[in-house]
């Protein structure tokens, strides 16, 4: 099978993608990316089957911008007589492949995999997008979810055939060494929708009755600038965790470094206020931490409250709450890592997903 995976060649989700459909013996595997691409793409996939449109692209999904390469996708998408488009990100990459088979009648079939707020957010936007997003979806003769609730949300959007796996790990982890008691880990993007701030606000409620108590944020974003400060107005010392400082600031991590995070943190923060079955969350599992989440229907697919993590609502989170679960932290994490090692390693389903696209190929 030629398949062309169209994305955002710089994320490194899609170059995820890249090595497990280039894993597999049969297919061909081009390339296309609304921007540049990782270097890791180099061996994956040769120049000659590669075409980055270096366009900058919005997270939000708001990327009209795009169109304006649609002649040049198409006159390369016909050059590659394709089996399938593999689009990744409805209301972007999604929109390139269905109006570049539409207008030019490319031979190619058209797959999508929801990322999160293409689905959960962007169509509650305006109508247009909505109907833009119900449009992509039917051309779609086969979309990818990680969650059962976003999964729910396709069909209602209209979607035909959903598959439904967590976007998983490549590997499992070694099992942490040592745990820090107190330690919090927090790494989703410091951007509005994972909610920083929140973040910020509960481990200060936390420390308050936890002198002990540290968090390490990673990542970077829009709001980064601020947050030292709001710390500081919570009560909270802000430095390094070697100075004793309650809350540091390390920016975004290599794999190895926050791998090293990971195992050293007993508890993992992660607070949006819209998401999907997040890979975040399914490593920071692996690593042994327990979750602590907001309450959101894909959240309830990974954590049982009060089993093996806690889903906090508006009432936020105190350290009283952590205790019983704290009793139990070895087992929790035993149990956690169990569970990511059976449902949540990316290759297996990959390999299912492959299957089926065989399957259509042939009908």
């Amino acid at each position: 099978m030629r398949i062309v995976l169209i994305g955002d060649g710089q994320s490194p989700h899609l170059l995820k993608w890249a090595r497990a459909l280039a894993a597999a013996e049969d297919v061909e595997l081009w390339a296309l990316s609304s921007r540049g691409f990782l270097p890791g793409f180099d061996g994956l996939v040769a120049e000659n089957r590669r075409l980055a449109l270096r366009r900058q692209t919005a997270s939000d999904g708001g990327n009209a911008g795009l169109l304006a390469s649609l002649p040049k996708v198409a006159r390369w998408l016909r050059t590659t007589d394709a089996d399938w488009l593999h689009a990744h990100y409805l209301t972007s990459h999604g929109t390139l492949a269905w109006l570049a088979n539409r207008i030019w009648h490319l031979r190619a079939r058209i797959v999508g995999s929801a990322w999160g707020s293409d689905i959960l957010l962007a169509p509650d936007r305006s109508p247009a997008v909505r109907w833009l997003t119900r449009h992509v979806l039917a051309a779609c003769e086969l979309t990818t979810s990680d969650s059962l609730a976003m999964a729910r949300r396709m069909r209602e959007l209209g979607a035909r055939e959903v598959m439904t796996f967590p976007f998983g790990l490549e590997d499992m982890p070694a099992p942490p060494r040592t745990k820090q008691p107190w330690r919090f880990f927090a790494n989703r993007g410091l951007e509005p929708v994972y909610r920083p701030e929140r973040v910020l606000a509960l481990f200060a409620e936390v420390a308050a009755a936890r002198p002990d108590a540290r968090l390490v944020v990673a990542n970077d974003g829009s709001l980064a600038a601020g947050l030292a400060q709001h710390a500081l107005q919570l009560g909270l010392s802000v430095g390094t965790l070697a100075g004793g400082q309650q809350v540091e600031f390390v920016g975004r991590l290599d794999a190895q470094a926050q791998a090293r995070e990971y195992d050293l943190a007993r508890w993992y923060l992660s607070l949006p206020a819209s998401d999907s079955v997040s890979v975040s969350v399914l490593e920071a599992m692996a690593h042994g931490c327990i979750p602590l989440l907001s309450d959101l229907p894909a959240n309830r697919e990974l954590v049982h409250d009060g089993d093996n993590g806690l889903l906090v609502g508006d009432d936020g989170l105190r350290a009283g709450d952590l205790l019983p679960i704290a009793a139990r932290a070895e087992r929790i994490a035993t149990d956690n890592r169990a569970w990511v090692a059976q449902h949540g390693l990316f290759a297996p389903h990959v390999a299912r997903f492959l299957d089926r696209l065989r399957e259509l190929s042939d009908a």
